[in-house]
Formats: structure tokens, C-alpha cells, sequence
């Protein structure tokens, strides 16, 4: 059964032009996400009062709450539009652009930032050099299982529009930068790079600009163990600031 959805979303035409909100009166089931509200938007641009607009612009891509892409403020909470029901969130929507990102248009932004600090701290395993060189070395199970957490981070950026500590006055990287880094100090071949990561999260923009608000955990939407990797990395920069190793 189609219920009466009102639509309310705060729009931008450019970088550097005002906000403005426009409201949408729409027909949709409990079960429909407000994806495709947008996307019957688009096919219709016509706002409440009757009057044809330009069609919303926003991203998506998996739909499956995998990519990340389509995180956006959905009544006050940052999380993403094709995991959003209808049911879940009422009838009344108020969509806004997250607000720790620079917005290039309507619901689309800018999360540049976020992957050039994920590069800061070489966020990846490279693999150059050691395809050939047979098996690597086993890691114990309960390694493996906080990794594999870890390694579902999709970098959607909600934890950083959460979190008070990441501002214009600040250069704090984000939970998600934070995490990252644990993931591959623990993996065998991340290591090599262990005290580069280390030493571009012990100064200005890392760990210690946390102020263990805890908001990025709240609104992980894969729930990562967020608060248990911000404690291991400062277990490891504290080692690190007195011996330059991770071992005591």
C-alpha cells in the first residue's frame, strides 16, 4: 500500500552559491528506500508547488550498502539513502548534504580529503616484489577476525561528519583513517610501512586530535569496531613515541 511521502531537501546549484530547501510530495510503499525517491525525482523534477525544477543531484553506485557512495544527513542521522526504508524512517524525510565535506551540488560532495589521508598513511598492502615468494606467514585467528572487521570499511565518511573533533579549526584525519592504519600495521607485508603510518598519525591530524567522543561508533553503518582500533593505535603510538617500536 502507497503511502504520501513529503520530501524535504536542501539544495545547492553550485560550490559557492546559498543553500535552499525544496520540498517533493511523492507516492511510495513502507518498503521503498529513499533512493528511489530520488531517482523518481529525476524522472519527474516537479517540487510540491507544482513548478519543474532541475532534477536532484546525488551519487550512488552498489545500492547494496556496500560502496558507501550515497551517505547523506537522512533526518539528522548520516547514513545511507539505499539502506533507508520508508518504514524506518517515516513518511516526513528531510535530506541534507554531510556537513564535513565540501558540497558540489545538492547531495553530492566532496570527499577528497578523506581518501588523500587514507594515501597520507599508505592504506594498502603493496604486493610488488612478493607475488613469488610462496605462502606468507599464518596469522592467529583472533588477528584475523578483528581484521576482517576492519577491512569492511567502505570509507563513506559518516564517522568523520559525526565526529566533532573533524572541523574547519582542526586537521584530524577521522576514525576511518585510524582504523585503516591498524588494519595493515597487522598484516605481515603492511609492516614494512608500520613506522611510516605511525609517524604520520603520532603528530597533527592523528590520534592524539581524538577526543574519544565515540560518535564515529554510533554511526559506523557496517559497525566496526571503531573504538577498539583507536585504542590499539594508541597503545601503538605510545610505544612507538618511547622506543620507535611496537615492542616494549
Amino acid at each position: 500500500m502507497s503511502e504520501k511521502i513529503n520530501l524535504k531537501i536542501l539544495r545547492q546549484d553550485s560550490p559557492d552559491s546559498k543553500p535552499y530547501w525544496e520540498t517533493f510530495t511523492l507516492e511510495a510503499s513502507p518498503d521503498t528506500n529513499v533512493i528511489s525517491l530520488l531517482m523518481d525525482i529525476q524522472k519527474k523534477p516537479i517540487n510540491a508547488n507544482g513548478k519543474h525544477v532541475a532534477p536532484v543531484v546525488w551519487e550512488c553506485n552498489c545500492l547494496e550498502h556496500v560502496c558507501g557512495s550515497c551517505s547523506m544527513i537522512i533526518n539528522g542521522k548520516v547514513q545511507q539513502a539505499c539502506n533507508a526504508l520508508i518504514k524506518t524512517v517515516g513518511t516526513n524525510i528531510t535530506l541534507k548534504p554531510m556537513s564535513k565535506f565540501p558540497v558540489l551540488r545538492d547531495l553530492r560532495v566532496d570527499r577528497t580529503k578523506l581518501f588523500d589521508n587514507l594515501k597520507k598513511v599508505k592504506a594498502w598492502i603493496p604486493v610488488d616484489g612478493y607475488y613469488d615468494l610462496g605462502a606468507g606467514p599464518r596469522i592467529a585467528p583472533e588477528e584475523q577476525l578483528l581484521n576482517y572487521e576492519l577491512s569492511r570499511c567502505m570509507s563513506c565518511g559518516c564517522c568523520l561528519d559525526a565526529c566533532p573533533n573533524v572541523n574547519h579549526r582542526s586537521e584530524y584525519m577521522g576514525a576511518a583513517v585510524m582504523a585503516q592504519v591498524v588494519l595493515f600495521n597487522a598484516h605481515p607485508t603492511g609492516k614494512l610501512h608500520q613506522s611510516m603510518r605511525l609517524e604520520q598519525v603520532i603528530g597533527v591530524g592523528g590520534i592524539v586530535d581524538c577526543g574519544n567522543s565515540q560518535n564515529c561508533a554510533e554511526v559506523c553503518p557496517k559497525e566496526l569496531p571503531l573504538i577498539e582500533a583507536i585504542a590499539e593505535l594508541n597503545k601503538q603510538t605510545t610505544k612507538w613515541g618511547f622506543f620507535g617500536s611496537l615492542k616494549w
